[in-house]
């Protein structure tokens, strides 16, 4: 594995074992993530790409199982982790970002409480030298009065406040990789600028690599260096944004791209890809977006597998919007 390649996951299969059956949420996703990047993993409501999120952390709980793949991180696969060995390596060198910040904060303590818990977690240093820590790092994410901050309790300040600390959090040890679900899409537009903007120069000055999980191409098109689409618990079309955004070969990936206001003329109804996801409950054993494909055929029928366009731009499709994809 190349020194450069931080994340591999290989063959990510999990499975949520209900009553109602076995649900693929993610099944048989692969990517690599070098150092100091930024992935978007991007997809609808239910494509998997949260499940994805939730698995490389280790943070699936029953009836969720990963039941195949390998996640190598440094090239150690975190699937065969001990807890013990995996809640050492959580929020040290690896980190979460959720979408609401209280998953992250405990309403009845103070930030500086629960920052310095954080650090004393994984260092071996005075309190003192602990609230050090928090206060530069809420001064790094652009939080002005950093002590004053320190003192509240997470009711007294703003969701876009709140979700800035939790980044915060996230980033007290310098990890070496950061997951980051959906973290801005509660916070009003202003606020999720300057939020992505301080992530970008973070991530860029400590070489942090950077999975944002989102159903946004937009903020995947101003933040990431790739991009991973998904459908379905599968990455249906991967590559380098631009290649990717600029000339998408998958038909869902430009039924997104379809879908977006700045992409439609004034006056006219949005543009929308027809029909529903399919339950993950049943998947059939063909391509999963036929039903909602309009160049499907019968060769639709078998699941595609991930084909090479050019360079490192691939797609899952036997019928791609451009002809350059190779057999």
């Amino acid at each position: 594995m190349s020194s450069d390649i931080l994340l591999d996951v290989r063959g990510l299969r999990t499975h949520f074992f209900t009553r109602a059956g076995v649900v693929a949420a993610v099944d048989d996703v692969s990517f690599t993530l070098e150092r100091g990047k930024i992935l978007g993993l991007v997809g609808e409501s239910g494509s998997g790409k949260s499940v994805t999120g939730f698995s490389i952390m280790g943070l699936v709980d029953k009836p969720g199982q990963v039941v195949g793949g390998e996640i190598l991180f440094k090239g150690q696969d975190l699937n065969r982790l001990s807890e013990k060995s995996f809640r050492r390596l959580r929020g040290n060198r690896i980190a979460m970002i959720f979408q609401d910040p209280m998953m992250t904060l405990n309403p009845v303590l103070r930030v500086d409480v629960q920052m310095i818990e954080t650090v004393l977690a994984h260092q071996k240093v005075s309190r003192a030298q602990a609230r050090e820590m928090a206060r530069d790092t809420l001064g790094l994410m652009g939080i002005a009065s950093p002590e004053e901050r320190l003192m509240a309790y997470p009711h007294q300040l703003s969701g876009g406040m709140r979700q800035r600390i939790a980044i915060a959090i996230a980033l007290l040890h310098r990890p070496e990789l950061i997951v980051a679900d959906e973290p801005t899409t509660a916070l009003d537009v202003t606020i999720q600028g300057q939020i992505l903007s301080e992530v970008q120069k973070l991530t860029q000055r400590y070489g942090t690599s950077l999975i944002w999980i989102t159903h946004d191409l937009s903020v995947v098109a101003g933040l990431a260096d790739d991009v991973a689409v998904m459908y379905a618990g599968r990455i249906v079309e991967h590559g380098a944004v631009g290649s990717v955004l600029d000339r998408p070969l998958h038909p869902y990936t430009q039924g997104l791209l379809d879908s977006l206001p700045s992409n439609n003329r004034h006056g006219q109804r949005l543009r929308q890809i027809p029909g529903m996801t399919p339950s993950l409950l049943a998947l059939p054993p063909r391509c999963a977006f036929a039903e909602r494909c309009s160049r499907r055929s019968g060769a639709c029928e078998q699941i595609p597998n991930m084909r090479v366009a050019s360079g490192a731009h691939a797609v899952r499709c036997f019928h791609p919007t451009k002809d350059e994809v190779a057999a």
